[in-house]
């Protein structure tokens, strides 16, 4: 897996793919919540995503929790199959927000408060 991380428009964007799991959850962990520590709203791109386990999910989770506790936006970005089926099992798809690109998430005021 590999993460793409920049920053537009005043938010942090996490561009992962490949597979979010034990191994890499702590790194993802990290980045989610240092851009929120900075204050920044936070949008994650799933769209490389080809598997996602519960230490996934727990970090973007968390990672949610933190956001809304400070008031920051968090959302994800471009859902792939796989990864969707994931968040759609554990009813997460009704807690995040979701947008189908990069642009809706951008156009739609830094996605909905965690």
């Amino acid at each position: 897996m590999t993460e793409h991380i920049r920053e537009q428009d005043g938010r942090l964007i996490v561009a992962l793919d490949g597979d979010v799991d034990l191994n890499r959850a702590p790194e993802i962990r990290k980045f989610l919540l240092g851009g929120v520590a900075r204050g920044l709203d936070v949008l994650v791109d799933l769209s490389g995503v080809s598997y996602i386990d519960s230490s996934g999910i727990a970090s973007l989770v968390e990672a949610l929790q933190e956001a809304g506790k400070k008031g920051i936006r968090l959302g994800l970005v471009a859902v792939s199959q796989d990864a969707r089926k994931v968040f759609e099992l554990a009813r997460l798809d009704k807690v995040f927000a979701i947008h189908s690109d990069l642009d809706s998430a951008l156009a739609d005021g830094k996605g909905k408060p965690g």
